[in-house]
Formats: structure tokens, sequence, C-alpha cells
């Protein structure tokens, strides 16, 4: 007769055992099913990149922003497709600070001797401004009034003329 209680209670322990592994298997599987996934990793559009003197810098290695100071909707937005078709790395688009007045076209950056600033210009022609400030844009921020209509056929690339930083997307 014990030998017969030992087995029922041997047997009762084991699926005792055996329900609580289930039943933890069970919670972990479903809480590892309901896990929300992970979050796209946003890499930044451009990135400080030294260039050294005496290299070329070509439109690939160049982020430009587009702001609108003009009347024309769009244009921001076209200026950028004719940007991304000449080589260049689109960065930012939208409408210029209010009050902004810019006939053609103006390159707000800190340095015009910048060569990414160099760059650019040659694609915007010598009735393209510059002004000397920090561009609210990502990379070198082009500024376009109702004047613009085109880039033109500027440099391919330009001599680093001293060791510099641009703002190049990351490789």
């Amino acid at each position: 007769m014990l030998d017969g209680l030992d087995q029922r209670l041997r047997s009762l322990l084991t699926l005792g055992v055996l329900t609580l592994l289930l039943l933890l298997g069970a919670a972990w599987g479903w809480s590892a099913a309901t896990k929300p996934f992970p979050g796209a990793v946003e890499s930044p559009v451009c990135v400080d990149t030294e260039v050294s003197e005496g290299s070329k810098l070509f439109p690939d290695r160049v982020v430009v922003s587009v702001l609108n100071a003009g009347r024309r909707e769009g244009l921001a937005g076209r200026t950028m497709q004719l940007f991304g078709d000449a080589g260049f790395v689109e960065g930012d688009t939208g409408n210029a600070p209010r009050g902004t007045e810019v006939a053609y076209a103006q390159v707000w950056a800190e340095t015009p001797a910048d060569p990414a600033v160099r760059l650019v210009r040659s694609r915007l022609g010598p009735d393209a401004g510059f002004e000397r400030r920090e561009g609210p844009g990502t990379g070198v921020t082009v500024v376009v009034g109702d004047g613009f209509q085109e880039l033109l056929d500027g440099k391919e690339s330009v001599k680093v003329k001293r060791d510099s930083v641009v703002c190049s997307p990351p490789e």
C-alpha cells in the first residue's frame, strides 16, 4: 500500500513540476512575442568630415539644404531636386525665416572659403550672394528667391586649399 502511495505521489509531483515548467515557458513566450520591435536607429544626414589640403571635394561628399525665400510654392523642393540630380546629398528643405529677402540665391555659411561652399556656389553662378551666418539647415544652406531658375554647369570638384571640415554623409 505504501508502495502505491509513493508512486502516486511521485506521479503527482512530476505532473506538478511539468505543469509549472509549461506555464513558465508559456509566460516567457508570450512576453517575447508581444515585446515591441526595436526602433529604427536614425543615422544622421551628415557628419563632420575632415578633408585634407590638396585633396578634391566632389558633390557626393557635400550635403545641401535649401530654403525658399520667394513666393513660388515648391521652389525649395524643386531646387533640392536639381542639387540631387547634380550629385549633391540632399539635406533639409523648407521656408526661409520671415523677413528674409533674396532675389536670386544666397549661400548661408560660416566661411566663404569652405570647399563645400565654393563647390555649391560654382553651381549657382556669380549672381548668387553670400551671407556669413550659420544656416538653419544641414550642411551648406542655400536660400533661393523668385529669380532663381536653374543650376549652372559649375565645377565637378574643388581642390581643398587647406585642411577643412565639411558636413558629409556618413560612410
